[in-house]
């Protein structure tokens, strides 16, 4: 693929979550929504490492630790989700004011 499609199919990806996050109001479409704009960034530094130099795998490791680090944000907030849901039965972002009880 050329760089430009791929960096298109980044941006669409990216503005896609960006939108979700934004007008979502259940927290798990928020967190697909993150993990989608997690996947972007990734392609792009992927993308990039390729560009610049091809030997160097910089770009490939970091995006190794990105998608690690997103697992184990994915997974902590599905917990956090989860137990939201037994207390207040809803996952509805503004239904859960947490701060205020």
């Amino acid at each position: 693929m050329m760089l430009e499609h791929v960096l298109v199919l980044s941006a669409y990806l990216f503005s896609i979550g960006i939108y979700g996050l934004i007008t979502s109001r259940n927290m798990v479409r928020a967190l697909m929504c993150l993990e989608l704009i997690l996947n972007a960034v990734n392609m792009n530094l992927v993308t990039f490492s390729d560009l610049f130099d091809s030997r160097q795998l910089k770009g490939d490791v970091f995006s190794i630790f990105v998608m690690a680090i997103a697992a184990a944000e994915a997974a902590i907030g599905l917990a956090i989700v989860s137990s939201i849901y037994r207390n207040r039965k809803s996952t509805r972002i503004n239904q859960s004011n947490l701060l205020n009880k």
